[in-house]
């Protein structure tokens, strides 16, 4: 017999599991909940069938996987969550009661959690956290800027502050920079680190703001992930180039904003050793190596004797023997493709853009940018020099004849008053604007200095991060390629002209579509003109509404002929005599009324000599239409005048007198009968 299903205990029911009920299994509050999820990587998931997981309810809430649950009520910081909430509930218990050494023991033995093993579950390998190091560095970078307040420590912006030194140091000294674009809301950097493109924003230095709007809890959580893998990420990326982790500080430097600069490189002076740690055992009192007993396996296997061979003394054996690669011949026949080997990679010749800024020595005016056009310049090898304003820690001062360029931010001015000396090292220098200096950079090589001079108008500034084709590319006009694109532009006029000759050939045809397969064909001709299908539809119901129009007519006049042709003699010659003198009325309606239609109407109909003949036929019908209409309201007023008193025509006369004037032209025998 087959085991009864329960409602809520198999398929998505048991696969999914709300917030509330997740908080409920954990028992920990909404708070540490979120927290746990954001140092975890857990995130809320969408089940195809909301009411098969929520068991039946269809109320909006967040669904969670049950195992990811499972998985984090034995997480060792949850622990260390509950151990702190009752740590809480004890401190305050002890300040209540003025217990102040219980307190103060208590404050020194604070449960406090470490996130080193998340760092490790989350990144089993050193490239996946490079890899995912943008955000931590936008965040970093971002919270080294803020002020300080009752939400965000002093200590906290020190340390993200010391983090972003850290890095912009290892970038300069490795020379990874590769990208820098300036944008409103900060400057894009990407370095390539491993292999791996990082990209990262740094905002201006301007006094930054937290909004009412952002929970700055949730980012400070994210922030404590983030501090902690960039922790580990230094420290490796430190080991590997041989510099001591963390780099010492200058106090004095730090103190005299000196920024960058306060930090000093160090070199490791115990490096370790690159070979692996190998395990010796001893025989006949002598250390044999595991990499030794490997080899002698290896020999015996390649000569296939059952002679005892001579173990190879330990002390004789060097490490570089071990070290040496044997290649073996290979024993296929095909011809296949060599693979670049670590060592061909290192000999490759390395490119010159990493020294870009080698040759030249650069003056930052006092109001550029110091932090910017320091780590910028300072990573393609250049020499930077800053005057006291922005800082100390200047490797030389603004009469150094070394320095090749300025970088100056501010409008040409004629000085008068120079002295010979600073005119002549006027001209010897190159006062250029700082997006040279980030052109140069994006561009791979040195750009010529005239087109950034002090004072012009610079190029655009593109993203250098768009390299798709057909993207705006600001040195066309600048290398005189404007004749071609002139000679593109008539070419593609010309173009126009046939592609608007064939739409109009193909809505021609789809007005003129009788049957569904000739509109289908009208359809493709339209296609492969490049009409758009909204254009086309509009154009097809416009042809059918006429020829609906056209129809509807003809079928009326069928009908009425059919009506006349079953009528008598008699009935139908008084029908034609009635419809004889509906007409009649209405031309002497229209002749009598024709001389107080506004002249200015008349005017412009006959003036508007653009109107197209179809047009002007329209506009003369709905005129007829409204005349007709005004006679039959002045016919009915006629009416009414003809019995009533003749005091009742002057009274009308003197209220209306356009009015009477065109009765009077209408019918004047019957009014001047009741005015007498």
């Amino acid at each position: 017999m087959a085991r009864i299903k329960q409602k809520g205990k198999a398929g998505a029911a048991k696969a999914y599991m709300t917030r509330s009920a997740a908080v409920k299994k954990l028992q920990c509050s909404l708070a540490d909940f979120r927290r746990l999820c954001i140092l975890k990587g857990i995130f809320p998931r969408e089940p195809k069938n909301k009411k098969k997981a929520n068991k039946g309810s269809t109320a909006p809430t967040n669904f969670y996987y049950a195992k990811d649950i499972a998985y984090l009520a034995h997480e060792p910081v949850l622990k260390k969550l509950r151990e702190h909430k009752a740590f809480a509930k004890k401190l305050a218990r002890a300040l209540g009661r003025g217990e102040w050494s219980s307190a103060k023991s208590l404050e020194e033995n604070k449960p406090v959690y470490r996130l080193d093993h998340i760092i490790k579950e989350r990144y089993p390998t050193f490239i996946d956290a490079v890899r995912d190091i943008d955000d931590a560095l936008c965040m970093i970078f971002l919270f080294a800027s803020l002020p300080s307040d009752s939400k965000v420590s002093p200590s906290l912006i020190e340390n993200c502050a010391r983090l972003a030194a850290e890095w912009q140091l290892y970038v300069m000294h490795t020379h990874s920079l590769r990208k820098v674009f300036l944008s409103i809301k900060g400057v894009y950097y990407q370095a390539e680190i491993l292999d791996q493109t990082v990209t990262w924003l740094v905002p201006y230095q301007f006094t930054q703001s937290i909004p009412t709007d952002v929970d700055v809890r949730v980012m400070l959580t994210f922030l404590e992930l983030y501090q902690t893998l960039l922790g580990f990420v230094f420290f490796k990326l430190y080991t590997d180039a041989g510099l001591v982790y963390p780099p010492p500080l200058d106090t004095q430097k730090d103190e005299g904003a000196a920024g960058v600069g306060a930090f000093r490189l160090q070199e490791s002076q115990n490096t370790p050793e690159s070979a692996p740690p190998t395990t010796s055992v001893t025989a006949d009192g002598k250390k044999i190596s595991s990499k030794e007993v490997r080899q002698t396996i290896r020999s015996i296997a390649a000569g296939g004797t059952e002679e005892d061979v001579d173990m190879p003394n330990a002390e004789s054996s060097t490490p570089d023997d071990d070290e040496d690669f044997v290649p073996q011949p290979s024993k296929t026949t095909q011809d296949v493709a060599t693979l670049p080997t670590l060592q061909a990679l290192s000999t490759l010749p390395q490119s010159t853009s990493k020294k870009l800024f080698a040759p030249y020595t650069f003056w930052l005016s006092r109001e550029t940018s110091r932090p910017i056009f320091e780590f910028i310049v300072r990573s393609f090898g250049g020499r930077l020099g800053w005057p006291a304003t922005l800082g100390s820690g200047s490797p030389f001062d603004e009469s150094d004849e070394s320095i090749t360029h300025v970088i100056i931010d501010r409008p040409l001015i004629v000085r008068e008053n120079e002295s010979q000396e600073v005119r002549e090292r006027r001209l010897r220098r190159k006062y250029v604007q700082p997006q040279w200096v980030v052109d140069c950079v994006n561009a791979g090589k040195i750009l010529l200095e005239d087109l950034y001079a002090q004072g012009k108008t610079l190029p655009p500034h593109l993203s250098p991060f768009e390299d798709r084709e057909g993207t705006y590319d600001p040195t066309i006009g600048l290398t005189g390629e404007d004749v071609a694109m002139d000679e593109e532009s008539e070419v593609d006029d010309v173009d126009d002209d046939k592609e608007e000759e064939a739409e109009r050939a193909a809505l021609k045809a789809a007005a003129e579509a009788t049957d569904a397969s000739a509109l289908r064909v009208a359809e493709l001709e339209a296609e492969a003109a490049g009409v758009d299908f909204g254009t086309f539809e509009k154009s097809a119901k416009k042809a059918r509404r006429k020829t609906q129009t056209k129809e509807a007519s003809v079928e009326d006049e069928a009908e009425s002929d059919m009506n006349k042709m079953m009528m008598s003699n008699r009935q139908r010659k008084l029908y034609e005599r009635m419809k004889h003198g509906e007409k009649k009325r209405a031309a002497e309606v229209c002749s009598s009324l024709r001389p107080f239609i506004p002249s200015s109407y008349n005017s412009f109909l006959a003036s508007n000599s653009r109107a197209k003949k179809a047009g002007y036929r329209e506009r003369k019908e709905t005129t007829s239409e409204i005349v007709v209409v005004l006679s039959m309201f002045l016919l009915l007023l006629l009416f009414r005048l003809a019995s009533s008193r003749a005091s009742l025509y002057s009274q009308h006369t003197s209220k209306y007198p356009r009015i009477m004037k065109a009765l009077v032209t209408v019918c004047p025998l019957s009014l001047a009968k009741q005015h007498k």
